[in-house]
């Protein structure tokens, strides 16, 4: 999954805890060798070469519950959330010391755009070529849901499934007492936003923090707004709680994505949340909690 990950299971003994621990570690596996756009014998791999040239594939299931979910991301964002929109990474390259120009910018704003490709289940159609998908905006997430409700069916009680700091609760601590856990500060990498204590659901962030460039001091983080090709830059980071983590990852990154428009929006979900801008201002239900 690109980050550190870790499942903490209470069992009746430790070899339960490990055969439990083992399936859901082959779950996330699969999930990766499934969806990852950097291997090529994956799943997203074969769609995208579909994509290149225009074409059009039969999915599965699984696939196309994730392709219906984004599809309600998009229009749930007024087009902000755009699993098409991983190829605007290509003039966002970690290691560039310059900006890209507004003509390589717009080049591949052609290319980009769920309203470009036609999503009849389970046909998925591409109407213009060079287009790629990329579901990482989804996947860890609902690969941790899945692994959490995986270790649940196979008689995990109390846990907790942590991707790369998407989080998803097996039930509380043996003796009831909640998780806590932390919110990372987006500009003090050692230090924590907020200790949150829960004892069911799932937490999950997007921020600029982790994967961003730096040039002339600004920071340009990899989180693009699909519609103008240039990061987004007036949130630092922003925290959901929610049931799922893939619904609480979700609306992280719309919020993210809407930018100054971000925290009103947030409170028209009534999900607790966390925000932090760039010039350090907070906000959210979870402030004083």
């Amino acid at each position: 999954m690109g980050s550190p990950c870790e499942i903490q299971l209470f069992a009746e003994h430790s070899l339960l805890a490990k055969q439990i621990a083992k399936i859901a570690i082959a779950d996330i596996q699969r999930l990766e060798a499934k969806y990852s756009r950097y291997r090529p014998d994956s799943l997203l791999a074969n769609i995208n070469q579909i994509a290149s040239s225009g074409g059009s594939i039969e999915v599965d299931e699984e696939t196309a519950g994730l392709l219906n979910y984004a599809q309600t991301c998009h229009q749930q964002s007024d087009g902000l959330f755009d699993i098409s929109a991983g190829i605007l990474s290509k003039a966002w390259q970690t290691q560039q010391d310059q900006l890209p120009s507004d003509v390589q910018i717009r080049a591949l704003l052609q290319r980009v755009g769920w309203q470009r490709l036609d999503w009849s289940p389970p046909t998925l159609t591409f109407r213009h070529e060079g287009m790629q998908l990329d579901f990482g905006g989804i996947v860890k997430e609902y690969a941790a849901d899945r692994a959490a409700e995986l270790c649940q069916n196979a008689g995990a009680r109390h846990g907790v499934v942590n991707l790369g700091g998407d989080v998803r609760i097996i039930g509380p601590r043996p003796d009831d007492r909640p998780w806590r856990i932390g919110i990372q500060h987006p500009r003090q990498s050692q230090a924590m936003l907020q200790t949150l204590s829960i004892h069911r659901g799932a937490v999950a962030s997007s921020g600029d923090y982790q994967r961003y460039i730096m040039i002339d001091g600004m920071r340009y983080t990899h989180i693009i707004d699909p519609l103008s090709g240039w990061p987004v830059k007036h949130l630092a980071s922003v925290s959901v709680i929610s049931d799922f983590c893939v619904l609480a990852g979700s609306a992280a990154t719309i919020a993210m994505l809407k930018a100054e428009q971000g925290p009103e929006w947030l409170q028209t979900l009534g999900l607790p949340h966390l925000w932090v801008d760039a010039k350090g201002r907070q906000g959210g239900s979870l402030l004083d909690d």
